[in-house]
């Protein structure tokens, strides 16, 4: 429990910045004319300056003005350049290792749409879930036929994704509207805390499964010394972290099997439901008034919708009716407290991949591994909840208005070629290492380089955007039809 209790505390930091920027949003939500009321008025009723107010005076005006807007959107024309060829070059990459990882690649490409192409941040963000959506496809596809290394099922943890992704879509919806509503600065602020945590815990992971693949490999070398056995190469049974039923564990190399029979279909429909509720949520949101009482009526309708479906895949995994088989025995009559935490890191995982543009993975990947899920099933399972949630924030985005179509659909393309080149190859390397690390590296390797590209780009912003005085506080939701 102790263990448990551990694991937990290195996500508190990034927690407590999250409810710190939610409280924020709600404080400057509230009408611009409760300031001007708590302004004192002199006889004339001409308000008279607060030398003791100025300071928080001046706090509010930068964070919220009702009729000031930091956002122009920015998109180039679709030319073959040097910039297309560059920009291709590093989608291809950020395609390939972030499917391996399981993140998507969103810290990837939100600073090369950002930097090379040319668009503004925010459509930046838009186009980026675009290619989060292709790579998640055809990473998906390559995965559907593939089985767990060392358990007799899918390689892909149905229960476990029925009961995050609905949580995870309901959190896509709130991190599209706060993409609306915070300034570049906030997210840029959010993001560097949130990708040095989840690195760093990553990277730890990697280097203690490298040690446990390493004792293992060699436990399995001096078993066929002993043997008398031939063979010059030892690889390794049993998947570290990874637990081993009674059926025995298989080969190290995953087992191809036909999709149809390899597939849970009734965990795959219950799925596909919540996706096709969210759409048609979503598009009876764009008939109604922005702010109007039918527009919250209809946002509000996505809560039973996802609180209904995780609730029941919580309630069975509670009693006992169904288990997490990625973890074996422990995968079994799980807590209260602990499906609340998958929940609501599922939630947090869409706020954060609505927000800045990137995959969910970016939470669901250092997490699952947290929880003892083995390498392989985290990245498949984490980019399978992930191709209904960015395919869902493709939909968002396009009814907003925040990407150009002929753009989206080409570095579709590219994402999606990369990510099913990825996948072949970097599974290819694992079987003949014996070494499922490689998988957490990878991970670890992308989230870094996105807080170090995605950092430098926004603080870079934050500074020219100070230099030139621009307005850089809260948007007006309200009001954002005005501005795209």
């Amino acid at each position: 429990m102790a263990g448990n209790q551990g694991k937990w505390k290195a996500f508190v930091p990034f927690l407590t910045v999250v409810c710190s920027f939610l409280l924020a949003s709600i404080f400057v939500s509230a009408d611009r004319s409760l300031k001007r009321e708590s302004l004192p008025y002199n006889g004339t009723g001409i308000s008279v300056d607060d030398p003791d107010s100025d300071l928080l005076t001046d706090v509010v005006n930068f964070l919220w003005q009702s009729d000031a807007s930091g956002y122009q959107h920015v998109w180039p024309d679709l030319e073959f350049n040097w910039q297309i060829v560059v920009g291709s070059i590093i989608g291809f990459f950020g395609a390939a290792f972030g499917s391996v990882g399981g993140v998507g690649g969103g810290g990837i490409y939100v600073p090369m749409l950002s930097l090379i192409i040319g668009f503004d941040p925010k459509s930046s963000t838009a186009i980026s879930k675009c290619m989060i959506m292709g790579a998640a496809v055809s990473t998906v596809y390559y995965n559907l036929k593939l089985r767990h290394p060392t358990i007799d099922m899918p390689i892909i943890d149905y229960d476990l994704a029925v009961l995050i992704q609905p949580m995870l879509m309901l959190g896509i919806s709130i991190g599209v509207t706060f993409n609306v509503l915070f300034a570049d600065w906030m997210v840029t602020v959010l993001l560097i805390i949130l990708f040095i945590t989840t690195s760093t815990r990553a990277f730890l992971k990697g280097v203690e499964t490298w040690k446990k693949e390493t004792i293992l490999k060699k436990e399995h070398a001096k078993r066929l010394e002993s043997n008398g056995s031939g063979k010059d190469e030892a690889e390794y049974k049993l998947l570290p972290g990874g637990p081993v039923t009674d059926k025995g564990a298989k080969d190290s190399s995953e087992s191809e099997v036909g999709i149809i029979e390899n597939v849970r279909w009734k965990e795959f429909g219950l799925l596909a439901f919540v996706w096709f509720a969210f759409l048609a949520l979503q598009l009876a949101k764009n008939y109604t008034s922005t702010c109007s009482a039918l527009y919250w009526v209809v946002n509000l309708l996505q809560i039973p919708v996802s609180f209904g479906v995780s609730g029941y895949e919580a309630l069975c995994l509670y009693k006992g009716w169904r288990k997490i088989e990625s973890k074996g025995d422990s995968g079994t009559n799980l807590t209260v407290l602990q499906l609340i935490i998958y929940g609501f890191f599922g939630v947090l995982a869409g706020v954060v991949g609505g927000l800045l543009g990137l995959g969910g993975g970016f939470i669901m990947g250092p997490l699952f591994l947290e929880l003892g899920i083995a390498p392989q099933v985290s990245s498949a399972t984490a980019t399978f909840a992930m191709m209904f949630s960015s395919s869902m924030s493709v939909v968002e985005y396009y009814l907003l208005n925040r990407f150009p179509v002929p753009y989206a659909l080409y570095f579709v393309a590219v994402a999606t070629v990369a990510a099913f080149v990825g996948q072949h190859v970097v599974r290819r390397i694992i079987v003949i290492l014996g070494r499922a690390s490689i998988i957490i590296f990878i991970l670890a390797f992308t989230i870094f380089v996105s807080a170090i590209s995605l950092g430098g780009v926004g603080i870079s912003n934050m500074i020219g955007k100070m230099q030139r005085h621009e307005y850089m506080g809260f948007e007006d939701l309200c009001k954002y039809d005005c501005v795209r």
